[in-house]
């Protein structure tokens, strides 16, 4: 079968240059770090975005409202913050993101599903937001929402969010 060069090839490796670097500063939860950067990189491949670099921080609440204080001037604890720091002039992506591990595990044991999960929700709700998504009306929440819910079920950890 002859394919056109401009069509997908659904057997040709797509090339990216994905970074992950994970940085644990609260480790009341334990997960996989090979399966966190697998779920990561195959999601920003996913929404298209081939060159990235791309930084967790697992902290506290301590530090995650030192964060939401520091940068965006509110002085209470949250379970995600995320940054794109990129410079406009390349194609390299670069985001910050830091979770909340001890929100995690708290929110884990009141839903009644492991802080692998929960953790994970937040990795993920915090990369979605700097690929686009947004939660700031109800109808772009549930879309958000939503597609957590499906890559979380991809990876193994079922319907995290509307699991609550």
């Amino acid at each position: 079968m002859k394919t056109n060069k401009n069509s997908p090839n659904p057997n040709r490796k797509i090339s990216s240059d994905i970074k992950i670097n994970l940085d644990v500063r609260c480790d009341v939860i334990d997960f996989s770090r090979r399966k966190f950067a697998d779920i990561i990189k195959k999601t920003t491949i996913k929404f298209g975005i081939k060159n990235a670099v791309i930084n967790f921080a697992v902290v506290d609440d301590a530090e995650i409202i030192s964060i939401n204080h520091q940068f965006l001037k509110k002085k209470k604890i949250t379970d995600v913050i995320s940054f794109d720091l990129s410079d406009s002039n390349s194609d390299k992506k670069v985001f910050d993101i830091a979770v909340n591990a001890q929100l995690a595990q708290k929110q884990a044991e009141i839903k009644k599903h492991s802080g692998q999960a929960e953790i994970a929700l937040y990795c993920l709700h915090g990369l979605l937001h700097q690929l686009g998504f947004d939660d700031l009306t109800a109808a772009d929440a549930a879309k958000m929402h939503k597609t957590e819910d499906k890559i979380l079920e991809e990876f193994g950890y079922g319907k995290v969010f509307s699991g609550r």
